[in-house]
């Protein structure tokens, strides 16, 4: 198989050539079609999460089919199109799994951070982790699902039933999660970096309500706001932005300091909440929700050798949409 390999946190990754893996017992190895490329990927190559232990191949947004199944599997066949998300694995014994939480697991794997992902030509992946997809449905159009949509969902349920919902951060989660808004009858105010002309465009093509810079006001107090942007300054922005009772978001999992603010901007039972990884009831919920909806999700294209130039995009902001590797 070949893989690009983060072999020192801060340094490009490279390309080797490895052995095909063995799926464990409750294993799968698949066959990657496609794997989406997400902020989180740039947290682990920068070194901006702790605990990343090189090497490791990063990657969490997997598309891919089913070659080969552990001994203690069942119910999958070879050749079936699974997903393969941020949670590879939870413990199912701590306080949050057995409470139906296994997004807060105590012994979880990750991954692409604790465990291989997905910029590679073939994954192994716990059996009872993959989502099933459909057979006839675009590997790179489905690849931003497994994580832009899924997180972009829980952040959605965190915000609650608000009609105005603003986004900050217009990439790859807040381009799906805006279609899926407008299908709900919500009205989108979709914040950008100032002065980024291009990404509020897109997103008025979308069909957002109202799109400007994050230095800029919504022209309507919103019911919610959605931080995808890494940058603890937009928390205050957001408070600011919103109306008595509200809730911001934090969607990423990482984020700058949050610069200390006036008391007066979080009265009035205003919120800030967080979102953290995924669960597989995720995965069920919004995989029907994107068939409803009929999400389309834009994309660039980058073969696995360029994964390099796909982070450099996304880390400068060159990109609208989302970017996925074609191994």
């Amino acid at each position: 198989m070949r893989a690009m390999v983060l072999e020192r946190v801060g340094e490009p990754l490279v390309l080797r050539q490895r052995p095909d893996p063995e799926p464990g017992p409750s294993e799968l190895l698949i066959r990657v079609e496609a794997c989406g490329v997400c902020r989180t990927d740039l947290h682990v190559v920068d070194g901006e999460l702790p605990d990343v232990r090189p090497p490791i191949v990063p990657g969490h947004e997997v598309v891919g089919r089913i070659v080969q199944s552990g001994a203690a599997v069942e119910g999958v066949a070879v050749g079936a199109r699974v997903g393969v998300a941020w949670l590879g694995r939870a413990c199912g014994h701590c306080s949050y799994c057995r409470d139906g939480r296994e997004n807060l697991c105590d012994e979880p794997a990750f991954t692409g951070y604790n465990r291989d992902g997905g910029y590679a030509t073939h994954i192994v992946a716990e059996a009872a982790f993959v989502t099933p997809l459909p057979d006839d449905a675009d590997a790179a159009a489905t690849a931003p699902l497994l994580c832009a949509g899924l997180i972009g969902w829980r952040a959605l349920k965190a915000a609650g039933p608000g009609r105005r919902i603003g986004l900050y951060g217009f990439g790859a989660a807040a381009h799906i999660l805006a279609q899926i808004c407008r299908a709900e009858g919500r009205e989108v105010y979709a914040f950008t970096r100032p002065g980024d002309d291009a990404a509020q465009s897109f997103a008025r093509r979308l069909g957002v309500a109202w799109a400007g810079g994050s230095d800029q006001s919504a022209p309507a107090p919103l019911d919610a706001a959605i931080l995808f942007a890494p940058v603890g300054a937009l928390v205050p922005a957001a408070l600011r932005a919103t109306r008595k009772g509200a809730r911001v978001v934090c969607a990423g999992i990482h984020m700058s300091d949050i610069p200390s603010f006036p008391y007066r901007w979080l009265w009035e039972e205003r919120q800030i909440v967080s979102v953290a990884n995924l669960t597989r009831a995720d995965a069920a919920e919004f995989f029907a929700v994107a068939r409803r909806v009929d999400i389309r999700t834009e994309f660039v294209r980058y073969r696995l050798e360029d994964a390099n130039r796909a982070l450099a995009d996304l880390r400068e902001g060159r990109l609208q949409g989302a970017a996925v590797l074609i191994p």
